[in-house]
């Protein structure tokens, strides 16, 4: 990697780390499940058809585990919303 590329990678991390710093809790979540999509859909291209159909088996039990966590994470708060409303 260049000087160059080096520069213009690090004011795009700049300008990223900017704008989630103004982004909330709910904000925050989509984009991590967008940046989770984005790896998968990258390492899905990476497979070529000819390689085992295990591969790709493994690759979406990975990326389920990771939407698993994330969905438990939001139950949590949603459970803890409901009580709260209900406390109201």
């Amino acid at each position: 990697m260049n000087h160059t590329q080096m520069n213009t990678n690090f004011l795009i991390k700049e300008q990223i780390t900017q704008i989630l710093d103004e982004l909330n809790e709910i904000e925050l979540k989509k984009v991590i499940e967008y940046v989770s999509f984005l790896k998968f859909r990258t390492r899905i291209k990476a497979i070529s058809p000819q390689h085992d159909v295990s591969q790709l088996a493994n690759l979406y039990a990975e990326f389920a585990e990771e939407d698993r966590n994330l969905a438990e994470e939001g139950m949590e708060e949603y459970t803890t919303g409901l009580i709260m409303e209900d406390k109201k």
